[in-house]
């Protein structure tokens, strides 16, 4: 299984990422993307089409909801007049604007969450939170934040071994004492960590393997810059840090120093 998050707009890592499902005959049908298809980046049109024309599964994110219902933001859960909620209102508009109604009403069909068995384990795969789709889960995040929102997947699908999720952009994988909550990372941005690179997942075995994905970053920097959207995202494409920590815990924060 490949799973993924965050495609972001990004068209040329949603081809990179086809070319290595591909490469390792792994097909659409066994490939799911955790929501948030379209979002920071210059081509949500051709990313739509290329993961509509893929077939893969696809959970429904904040922005598949609020695009979906021709709602006037990306509901992401920034806080409000945050640098991630200011840069935010600029990539919004562009989508709502350049994608056809047909993509929309797609959007606003997607699941909420789905759930599969692979190799004797169930698994259940949404967005950031059951609670909450916008809700940011961190590694570091709570004992009681994770077994509130286990307890929500298993209300709504039934028992699960494992969990998988996106929204939050930073891939782990985190033992807990119900199973393993997996976040694959998303291929529209890097995972602020100073690589161009972006991350998804394989399943295999019965193990969880994060894995990079290179692209054309500069490409996508090219699309944003000619969607003329806001420079911080796009310069955080080139440079592998996002263009601000606000939404991250202190523990994911990179200080200046260590940037280089």
């Amino acid at each position: 299984m490949l799973v993924f998050g965050g495609p972001y707009s990004n068209a040329q890592a949603m081809a990179a990422l086809i070319r290595v499902a591909q490469a390792r005959g792994i097909p659409a049908a066994q490939m799911i993307c955790s929501g948030d298809v379209v979002a920071y980046c210059g081509a949500p049109a051709r990313t739509v089409a290329q993961i509509r024309a893929l077939g893969c599964a696809v959970v429904a994110g904040n922005c598949e909801i609020q695009l979906g219902s021709d709602a006037p933001d990306c509901g992401c859960g920034f806080e409000d007049g945050s640098a991630c909620d200011l840069l935010s209102a600029g990539w919004y508009g562009f989508a709502a604007d350049i994608l056809e109604e047909a993509d929309k009403a797609w959007m606003a069909s997607l699941p909420d969450v789905v759930s599969f068995r692979h190799q004797g384990a169930r698994y259940a795969v949404i967005h950031g939170g059951m609670t909450d789709v916008a809700r940011f889960i961190w590694p570091s995040s709570s004992t009681e934040v994770f077994a509130q929102e286990w307890a929500a997947v298993e209300r709504a699908v039934g028992p699960v071994d494992h969990i998988i999720a996106g929204h939050a952009g930073v891939p782990f994988v985190k033992f807990i004492p119900r199973g393993r909550w997996i976040n694959a990372g998303v291929i529209g941005m890097p995972a602020h960590d100073g690589q161009q690179g972006t991350r998804f997942a394989i399943l295999e075995d019965g193990e969880v393997w994060i894995e990079n994905l290179p692209y054309d970053a500069q490409g996508a920097a090219e699309d944003m810059t000619r969607a003329g959207l806001p420079q911080g995202y796009r310069d955080g494409l080139l440079s592998g840090y996002w263009p601000s920590e606000d939404v991250l815990p202190e523990s994911l924060r990179v200080t200046p120093s260590a940037r280089g």
